[in-house]
């Protein structure tokens, strides 16, 4: 049998089977998957501030073209995820791969290079922060067909986004070559590198362009102080509800350790005026007087 029919055979069972179990192999509870989708979804938001200089990303946005390539790329590693195939998965990663090399083929006018590639892809990853990245990463490593890890376009393209989320879940200040004070103060929202860019444009520069970096940088604050005060409110309701299972506690607590007893109803006292023979020692009762006015 030709080794294209196997090829085809194996990739039409794959396609079958993947396709009825995918709810039940996709990001299973027996893993850790969803935990390290969390993490990377929040790492990646947290690194909004990167810009494609700090990336040293051989691609300008200015150019219709290039931006039109950089927003299918997006597109294509978002809709990974709505895939249910892993052949499906990975050919969304080449798609998104090709668009990200012909956006740096218009901006150099030159063919681009590997080390041209994986610094635009880590940008792309973080610009599109696809859902369940780690997830859909996973399910192919584990379901596709090795042959297509192995060798070809899609292996490759697939060994460089494995790349790119590592380098982005290590990024630290060197990596960007920044001080660590700045990496710090971007990290935690105090400034942001957009701020300081505006801070330095030349008198030359056009008023609606300053105004706009202005707003742009107040949109970005706007949505930092958001983002911090949804953390706050979280971590709001956790205390609370804490203090509440707390106090509950200690009410059983005491409750269980100091239970509380009902006592049998005493018989009542005899009244002073009833027939009782330990009255006869009272004194007489006292008797109405009549004074005469």
């Amino acid at each position: 049998v030709p080794p294209e029919k196997v090829e085809k055979a194996m990739d039409e069972v794959e396609k079958y089977i993947m396709t009825r179990q995918y709810k039940y192999v996709f990001c299973p509870e027996t893993t850790d998957d969803e935990k390290k989708d969390l993490a990377v979804q929040k790492r990646i938001r947290a690194l909004h501030w990167v810009t494609p200089q700090m990336l040293c990303v051989p691609v300008s946005e200015e150019i219709p073209e290039v931006s039109d390539m950089v927003v299918k790329a997006i597109t294509d590693i978002i809709e990974m995820d709505s895939k249910r195939v892993p052949r499906d998965k990975l050919a969304c990663i080449t798609k998104c791969s090709k668009h990200i090399f012909n956006a740096i083929k218009i901006t150099k006018n030159e063919p681009a290079s590997a080390d041209d590639f994986l610094p635009t892809l880590i940008y792309i990853v973080l610009k599109g922060n696809p859902p369940r990245l780690q997830s859909n990463i996973q399910y192919i490593t584990r379901f596709c067909n090795p042959s297509r890890l192995m060798t070809g376009e899609d292996g490759y393209y697939f060994t460089n986004l494995c790349c790119a989320v590592a380098f982005i879940e290590k990024l630290d200040a060197q990596s960007l070559n920044l001080s660590q004070e700045d990496f710090d103060r971007f990290m935690t929202g105090q400034t942001s590198p957009k701020k300081q860019e505006s801070d330095s444009f030349s008198p030359d520069v056009c008023l609606g362009v300053k105004q706009m970096c202005k707003s742009l940088d107040l949109l970005s604050q706007l949505n930092e102080r958001q983002e911090r005060i949804v953390s706050e409110a979280k971590k709001l309701e956790k205390d609370l509800i804490d203090w509440t299972d707390g106090i509950t506690k200690e009410v059983q607590d005491i409750v269980e350790k100091y239970p509380l007893e009902i006592k049998a109803k005493s018989q009542a006292l005899a009244a002073i005026d009833s027939e009782n023979v330990e009255n006869d020692k009272l004194p007489p009762p006292l008797q109405p007087q009549v004074y005469a006015g």
